[in-house]
């Protein structure tokens, strides 16, 4: 298996709204960009699905060693052998993909968030970096398009714990912030034990409306230039706005069900944005 496919078989097993808008891509970008995937696949499976700390520590050690051997042409693993390639065609940032390890490692670090400040620095190198590399790949031309970016993948990350707060629960995390859980009255342990409540509903309604906004946000800062080559990035953003709207819609039973879209509807709503151009 080459390196290329072994990034293509891991972002094609993960199910992610991601892999539909790759798809819409010219071949060159689509390679760089499932490679990046497939990294934050890699470092991000690591934490998840490692039981031992100290282990998963390690292996991140082991990566962020690996990511400064490949700046210096010297990589090992199929990910990032099929990524160098494009280190300076897309100018990806040595130091972001350091970032997103950072990330992952705060995970090790902390499973509660005091306020939406402290979130949103998590969000930032879970999230947001990838937002950057990505409109790197896709092609950016103005800054303003990064700024986009950034903003998106602050969207896409509150997505994301809007959806899995239960299944998030049951590994013993908690992102929605503390002092938020305090303002709805809402408890650690209320969504450690699945209690779906009127309150946990309006919790989850600020949380939604905070996603929203941040959409709207990062739309704005898209210019017209580069709106066309960005449809990757705006097929994604459709694909999750419809997850959130599923969610709202379902009364947001969350804490114990995992709401998705089918593979046929994400396409869709991928292949209608990929047509407004």
């Amino acid at each position: 298996m080459s390196p290329d496919d072994y990034c293509q078989q891991k972002t094609a097993q993960s199910g992610s709204s991601f892999y539909y808008s790759f798809l819409f891509l010219p071949p060159e970008r689509r390679r760089a960009i499932t490679a990046l995937y497939a990294f934050c696949r890699e470092v991000d499976d690591t934490v998840d699905d490692c039981t031992d700390e100290s282990v998963a520590r390690i292996k991140l050690a082991w990566w962020r060693k690996e990511i400064a051997n490949m700046y210096a042409g010297q990589q090992s693993h199929p990910v990032t052998q099929a990524l160098q390639p494009h280190l300076a065609l897309y100018d990806l940032k040595q130091e972001h993909l350091q970032a997103i390890i950072d990330g992952m490692e705060m995970d090790l670090n902390q499973t509660r968030y005091l306020d939406y400040a402290a979130l949103s620095k998590y969000c930032w190198h879970v999230a947001s970096v990838v937002g950057i590399l990505s409109a790197s790949i896709f092609g950016a031309t103005r800054p303003e398009t990064l700024r986009y970016a950034e903003k998106l993948g602050h969207a896409f990350q509150l997505t994301n714990i809007i959806r899995d707060v239960g299944e998030d629960a049951r590994k013993g995390r908690i992102y929605l912030p503390i002092n938020e859980l305090q303002q709805f009255n809402v408890t650690a342990a209320d969504l450690l034990n699945a209690r779906h409540s009127e309150k946990f509903e309006q919790l989850m309604a600020f949380q939604t409306a905070r996603a929203q906004a941040a959409y709207d946000e990062a739309y704005a800062l898209l210019p017209k230039e580069d709106r066309r080559a960005q449809r990757p990035g705006l097929m994604m953003a459709a694909i999750y706005r419809t997850l959130l709207t599923e969610v709202e819609a379902d009364g947001y039973h969350v804490l114990t069900q995992r709401i998705s879209l089918t593979p046929i509807r994400k396409l869709w709503l991928a292949w209608k944005t990929y047509l407004r151009g």
